[in-house]
């Protein structure tokens, strides 16, 4: 009976009383026990991070510039260079914006507090400039955004695109302000 377990940790490769090969096993273990830990530790900080992140617009924070045109009430256009800032919160689903664009002769100062329920946005909107201000209603997703921004004696599509570091926004109103088409990128 001695010999045939002699013979079976001969063939997998252990002996009775061999410490060496007990070591090699127990580190061999220790390390897979190591990398399973640190695998399982990025995979939760990862996984929290996205579901921290995961709402309409989740990767749109941070500061944008550009330039596109404004057409304004006699038909005119003009070119005109913006900055855009995005504070991104609750989970992805909040978003303030500030938008500040200026040509030769004109300028607008858009800020704007928007959340997101269900495809759903809601939330009010300002313009310093001008001293307007109104609310924002709707809808929105995988970074395509269509909104109404409403005022009294003013009403405004608004379409938001965005892909990675890039965006569109395109604004026609009905007013001295008849429009914008504006392509920022991150930065």
């Amino acid at each position: 009976m001695g010999h045939l377990r002699a013979y079976r940790a001969a063939v997998d490769g252990k002996r009775r009383g061999n410490k060496s090969g007990r070591t090699t096993e127990t580190l061999i273990v220790i390390r897979r026990l190591i990398f399973a830990a640190v695998a399982l530790s990025v995979a939760l900080l990862s996984g929290s991070a996205s579901y921290a992140q995961s709402g309409p617009f989740a990767g749109m924070a941070g500061n944008w510039s550009g330039g596109g045109t404004v057409t304004l009430e006699d038909g005119s256009t003009e070119r005109i260079r913006c900055r855009a800032t995005y504070a991104v919160g609750a989970g992805g689903n909040g978003l303030n914006q500030n938008l500040l664009c200026a040509s030769d002769s004109y300028k607008f100062d858009l800020r704007s507090s928007v959340i997101a329920e269900g495809g759903a946005l809601s939330g009010t909107w300002s313009e310093s400039s001008r001293g307007v201000n109104g609310t924002l209603q709707g809808r929105g997703a995988n970074g395509n955004f269509q909104v109404l921004a409403s005022a009294a004696g003013f009403n405004a599509n608004i379409s938001l695109t965005t892909r990675g570091n890039r965006q569109s926004v395109v604004i026609r109103g009905e007013s001295q302000f008849r429009g914008a088409s504006i392509s920022l990128s991150r930065h």
